[in-house]
């Protein structure tokens, strides 16, 4: 004969809640995204102009902290570029053209 077990809690929420950041915490990180992309996207504007005419529709992996950019016609070349020069160090991608964007829409 079969013997009864008890019924599973259901489970509800997040698989690890302690895990689970709280709202200010999502805030901060969110404003240091902010702030780490503007700081990348001063530099893509200051060194575009120059870079546009001759490198259109490249990539530009940009380093905010050093300064230094990385150009190439492969996005994965100019990140190595920069991971290779600065290796714990985060970077912003770029695509050369009027927006910035590298993905599509």
């Amino acid at each position: 004969m079969n013997q009864l077990t008890p019924k599973q809690p259901a489970r509800r929420g997040r698989i690890f809640p302690e895990l689970t950041l709280s709202p200010e915490e999502l805030a901060k990180r969110e404003a240091e995204r902010e702030a780490f992309h503007k700081r990348c996207r001063a530099i893509f504007e200051r060194v575009r102009p120059e870079l546009i005419q001759e490198h259109y529709n490249w990539y530009i992996a940009v380093e905010p902290d050093s300064g230094d950019y990385f150009v190439d016609q492969d996005m994965e070349v100019a990140s190595k570029q920069a991971r290779d020069k600065h290796p714990h160090v985060i970077h912003f991608l770029f695509r050369i053209n009027e927006t910035g964007v590298t993905g599509r829409i």
